[in-house]
């Protein structure tokens, strides 16, 4: 008779689930699922906003960004990662769309950057400690997220 053991993910695998479920949270603005990402003591570093510290405040620049939205789409793709014991570097493309209806000019705003991280292993499962984001192009309308400046 086999036993039915739900199965057990890898660092690297809860890592990369971790990228999933930030852009996840962000799309669904899952407030609380966000929260799951990072340690409360995170440090964030954002092309065109600066650095923020802790979660409160870096969940306050996602939700100016994100709440005024009628849609997003974040696309989290080509993960690297290098795990030292309980710490591991992370980097990942991301592809987001931003949708704003009544936006002037257009409705469209996509950004393409590059997440690099450090993370930290914690009780409750990978986290992450400092992210910084650096712009790599955009295309479309600024004016679409212009409310975050």
């Amino acid at each position: 008779m086999a036993l039915n053991v739900a199965p057990t993910l890898s660092d690297r695998e809860q890592i990369f689930d971790l990228a999933v479920r930030y852009a996840t949270a962000l799309d669904s603005r899952d407030w609380e699922l966000l929260r799951t990402c990072f340690v409360p003591d995170v440090v964030g570093d954002y092309d065109g906003i600066g650095e923020v510290h802790g979660y409160d405040a870096l969940e306050a620049v996602c939700k100016t960004a994100l709440i005024p939205l009628d849609a997003s789409q974040h696309i989290v793709t080509n993960f690297a990662v290098d795990i030292r014991g309980d710490e591991a570097d992370f980097s990942c493309y991301l592809h987001a769309q931003h949708v704003k209806n009544d936006a002037e000019g257009g409705n469209l705003f996509v950004v393409a950057a590059k997440y690099t991280d450090l993370q930290r292993k914690t009780d409750e499962g990978w986290r992450i400690a400092r992210r910084r984001l650096a712009m790599m192009w955009t295309s479309g309308n600024p004016a679409v997220l212009a409310h975050t400046l």
